[in-house]
């Protein structure tokens, strides 16, 4: 099933992919076809360079390490390239694209002598959606291919529908790991890549292009998900009227037998990839995953939003995830699954910190070094077995918990949309949005706490770290021009056709309670089943165990049916309106938040503040 050039008909395609291969100068050129059989070749090729080791315990699993360098998105080095530095906004960095394409085109000119050039069509979303987009994405990275094969549609499939329809609209997309082998004598078992100042991560939004060079890690390669299906695609929801989100999807049943589907936003180390995995701990309800990461939403015909998950995998942070956090996700990695980063056991294993057991004996870490598993598994910081950001790609189609709607063409309509942070104070367990515009209200203030372990400056330790609708690295355009796309999206349909916003927090904090594990006032897990259980009593319009405060709807209890008995206590403590704590909440806002965005921040959000202001005065 092999393709060549010749297999591509689209004449714009072909135009562009002619352009890069006499840019980047590759020894020769695949087209994916998207096959097992080239899949499996592939990773034989990775396997005999040293570049990935076949796991004995796990079916068709690999493993992958990567230069220290490159471990990570390079938010420093990634760039919204507008034509007008305005349009990127105060929280992008920004080059004029002119000037950053000179210096990228130099980069980039016979950068794959040596190499292989790999022409990825691909999908994201389910094939034939009409919420669904398509891309090209040329790579040297073996790795890149084998990854892009799990997270997206990719191959044949695809290029047949651009050859179908030589209009069809794509998005280019170019990537390289950026060191040609004429200058190292192999790739020492680890990918290559170049020196961070030469690392460039690049959107061109007025194109809807994306330039990559210098790193061969998931979220500056692997094109197709934060590239595209974020930066590139918020710009695209804006200008067509939809929503391109940082969000999970669940979908959600009550004993009953009826269903909601909720979309959810959360900053990193907030649980959003546990809460779209979730096993309820309250008899009789079921959660099911439609997407762990990405959600796009249009309007259907009857005035509700309609949300695919773009992507066709997971990829997840390793550490942490165990069978007590997240069961699923590790059953969905059992097989056909590449690792990154993480650690390799003696009988031929992966293991992490966190993943819910000891390790034995000797391991060989992140880095290649073999060494003697640690007492009671745990490392300085920066000694770690496993990189703290270690990685595994699962086709999604392997988690227990997937719903049979997750590639539904036509979306799942959305009756519930989440925004949270990791906030130990103030903020309440859940509360529900006044409004549609204060829902915007609330999702444009999402943040966490900063503490000692996520920073080296002790001035900053109780500030917010503000994350707005948790897409902050991801938005393609001005922010404050997002938040009033979001006002603007609230004016195509009606309230009660609208999902309902709401806040959670699951993460408030009590130091002085002894009998409360870690301090956290609230359990978490599966135990959030309890608070989405009153959201969907909330979709579905029961006012029998609500209460309106001064911030919004509220729970006047939950469900605490086999909850420890501290929890119950300390229940009340995190359903009350924290009055003097909100108002310095606001004020933050007010002074140190919303004055970024200048004139680019809505009126109506600067309203909203106002509306919970005197709301609290009144309080």
């Amino acid at each position: 099933m092999s393709l060549t050039l010749n297999d591509i008909k689209h004449p714009k395609i072909s135009t562009w992919v002619n352009e890069m291969i006499a840019m980047c100068e590759p020894d020769n050129v695949v087209v994916v076809d998207g096959s097992k059989e080239e899949y499996d070749a592939l990773m034989q090729k990775c396997v005999k360079a040293g570049l990935a080791t076949k796991l004995a315990k796990k079916e068709n699993c690999y493993l992958f390490r990567s230069l220290p360098s490159d471990v990570a998105r390079v938010e420093s080095r990634t760039f919204i390239s507008s034509v007008k530095e305005e349009d990127a906004g105060p929280t992008n960095h920004w080059i004029d694209p002119s000037e950053l394409k000179q210096t990228m085109r130099k980069l980039y000119k016979g950068c794959m002598h040596g190499r292989t050039m790999y022409v990825i069509p691909f999908c994201m979303g389910p094939l034939g959606s009409p919420i669904s987009k398509n891309g090209i994405e040329v790579t040297d990275s073996e790795y890149v291919v084998l990854n892009m094969d799990i997270m997206t549609r990719a191959g044949k499939k695809v290029l047949d529908i651009f050859n179908a329809d030589v209009n069809a609209e794509f998005v280019p997309c170019l990537h390289s790991v950026g060191k040609p082998l004429r200058e190292c004598e192999s790739d020492n078992g680890i990918w290559p890549c170049a020196d961070v100042e030469y690392k460039y991560i690049t959107q061109f939004p007025e194109e809807r292009l994306i330039w990559s060079y210098g790193s061969g890690y998931g979220g500056n390669a692997l094109l197709g998900k934060k590239c595209f299906a974020l930066r590139i695609a918020t710009v695209l929801a804006r200008d067509e009227g939809w929503l391109a989100e940082h969000m999970l999807i669940l979908k959600l049943t009550n004993p009953k037998g009826e269903v909601k589907y909720v979309t959810g936003a959360f900053p990193s180390a907030c649980g959003k990839t546990n809460l779209a995995m979730l096993i309820p701990t309250i008899p009789g309800w079921k959660v099911e995953t439609i997407g762990d990461d990405i959600a796009w939403m249009k309007f259907g015909k009857d005035g509700r939003l309609y949300a695919i998950n773009p992507e066709a995998g997971f990829f997840g942070v390793a550490p942490g995830t165990s069978a007590e956090s997240n069961k699923n996700a590790l059953i969905s990695a059992e097989k056909n699954t590449i690792y990154t980063n993480c650690a390799l056991t003696e009988d031929g294993d992966v293991w992490w910190e966190g993943i819910g057991y000891p390790a034995q004996g000797k391991l060989v870490d992140w880095k290649g070094k073999t060494r003697d598993a640690l007492p009671k598994d745990k490392a300085p910081k920066g000694e770690e077995m496993a990189h703290p950001n270690a990685r595994f790609t699962a086709p999604a189609k392997q988690c227990p918990c997937i719903a049979k709607e997750w590639e539904d063409p036509a979306g799942v309509p959305i009756d519930a949309i989440l925004f949270g942070g990791r906030r130990p104070s103030t903020i309440p367990l859940v509360h529900q949005s006044l409004s549609w515009n204060h829902g915007v209200f609330l999702g444009s203030i999402v943040g966490s706490e900063i503490t000692a372990a996520s920073t080296i400056d002790a001035s900053q330790v109780g500030k917010i770290r503000r994350d707005p609708f948790a897409i902050l690295p991801f938005c393609g355009y001005n922010m404050g021009d997002y938040f009033k796309h979001w006002i603007e999206i609230g004016k195509k349909s009606t309230e009660d056709k609208l999902p309902k916003i709401f806040y959670v927090n699951w993460f408030r904090k009590d130091a002085n309670n002894e009998k409360l594990p870690g301090g956290f006032m609230w359990p978490g897990y599966g135990d959030n089943s309890r608070v989405l259980a009153w959201i969907f009593d909330r979709c579905n319009g029961d006012n029998s165990n609500v209460v309106e405060t001064a911030i919004g709807y509220m729970p006047k209890t939950l469900n605490t049916d086999g909850l420890a008995d501290y929890y119950k206590e300390t229940l009340p403590e995190i359903l009350k309106v924290d009055v003097e704590g909100w108002k310095k909440e606001l004020a933050d806002v007010k002074e140190n938040h919303y004055p970024k965005f200048g004139k680019h921040l809505p009126k109506e959000l600067s309203e909203i503040i106002d509306m919970i202001q005197d709301r609290l005065n009144k309080a």
